[in-house]
């Protein structure tokens, strides 16, 4: 007998829970509901990620006057975010699941003991069976706070858990390698981690979220290089999820094997595109500095060798002497962007000093290291 997938995160995007008009489509909700619910009966953990409260809280609101794009979307959310998790509420009580809510902020996941907090909520959560449905507060999100939108979320989310896999749910079955309304389209199946992604994806937004399928691979590729199965996965698919999660178990007891080799009938394999995970997992650490490029307070600019030296496939830490420029002000412990020479970034890292620390250090041989390699994370 196949086991299940111990842990999972599901993001639910805007896009599946929309309806055409922008108000919340409670059908989907319910069936998306009984899925997630039959899989928590398996005794797998997970973890939601919903958007939705923009569009549960439009049809709410009588707008008075014509409101800016950050006026609106704090409105409608921080009225919509209570019936969402309302209706989660009520559809999960009626499976005999308890959820319990967990808003958060990018600025609230920029330090690591911030991000620990979190991590240690979600655990306590999932130790008591309890589904933790998670979304950005927008109500205080604005501008340079947010994430880019809930795909960026759900990254961090799943890493941060460890999950074993990352279910992506959009409004399209998955990656084409064309335009997907094009009859000569073909779904990618699997993704691996040489695949050049550029030539097939669109840059066009989604109609009611932030983000695109640009943003879904993007993410996509970031968590599965530290371990994780990503899915991303036509949430408006009849039985999507309970598909996946049988089709994920069949790969986890088959190592080596690869999505197409699961099911010899091709005609009843779950349709959806699949990222390769890198075969040995990130730790905790580097997660979390893998998805810490927005919190960067400050930048560490090198010279040519220290950059050949960083990317090699040698275990190298950022010494003093291959530093030609700190960039901006950041304490110790605190995340900061790497530069090339031409100033392209190429990883983020936690300093091992403050700014001014920094600057007297560069240049000098013989010292300790600015950013030491197990808080590195190479792009």
């Amino acid at each position: 007998m196949i086991q299940p997938l111990e842990r999972i995160a599901i993001k639910v995007g805007s896009n599946v829970l929309a309806r055409a008009d922008g108000t919340l489509d409670v059908t989907r909700m319910s069936a998306l509901v009984d899925q997630i619910a039959g899989l928590h009966k398996t005794g797998m953990q997970i973890i939601l990620i919903s958007s939705g409260a923009v569009a549960s809280g439009r049809s709410e609101v009588q707008v008075t006057r014509k409101l800016d794009s950050v006026d609106q979307r704090q409105l409608f959310s921080a009225v919509g975010q209570a019936k969402l998790i309302n209706r989660y509420y009520e559809l999960f009580r009626d499976h005999g699941i308890t959820v319990g809510q967990v808003l958060t902020t990018k600025e609230s996941l920029g330090t690591r003991r911030h991000y620990l907090n979190q991590k240690n909520c979600m655990s306590v959560m999932l130790e008591n069976r309890v589904i933790p449905i998670v979304n950005e507060n927008d109500t205080i999100s604005v501008s340079e706070l947010m994430f880019t939108d809930n795909d960026e979320l759900s990254g961090l989310v799943a890493s941060m858990m460890n999950a074993q896999c990352l279910v992506i749910l959009s409004n399209i079955d998955g990656i084409y390698d064309g335009k997907p309304d094009d009859p000569q389209a073909h779904i990618l199946y699997e993704i691996g981690p040489d695949t050049d992604l550029t030539r097939y994806i669109q840059t066009a937004r989604s109609s009611f979220g932030r983000g695109g399928m640009l943003t879904k691979a993007r993410i996509a590729r970031k968590v599965a290089d530290e371990g994780i199965a990503v899915i991303i996965a036509n949430g408006r698919q009849d039985n999507i999820l309970t598909d996946i999660a049988e089709n994920e178990a069949r790969l986890a007891a088959q190592p080596g094997s690869r999505y197409e080799d699961t099911d010899g009938d091709r005609t009843r394999r779950p349709v959806y595109t699949r990222f390769t995970p890198a075969p040995q997992p990130a730790s905790g650490v580097k997660k979390w500095i893998a998805h810490s490029e927005g919190f960067a307070k400050g930048c560490l600019h090198l010279n040519a060798d220290a950059c050949r030296a960083l990317l090699s496939d040698k275990a190298v830490s950022l010494l003093p002497v291959g530093i030609t420029q700190v960039e901006g002000e950041f304490e110790k412990d605190d995340i900061v962007r790497i530069a090339d020479p031409q100033g392209h970034p190429i990883g983020v890292g936690k300093a091992a000093c403050d700014a001014a620390q920094a600057r007297d250090l560069m240049g000098k041989h013989g010292q300790r290291p600015v950013v030491h390699y197990d808080y590195l994370c190479l792009e």
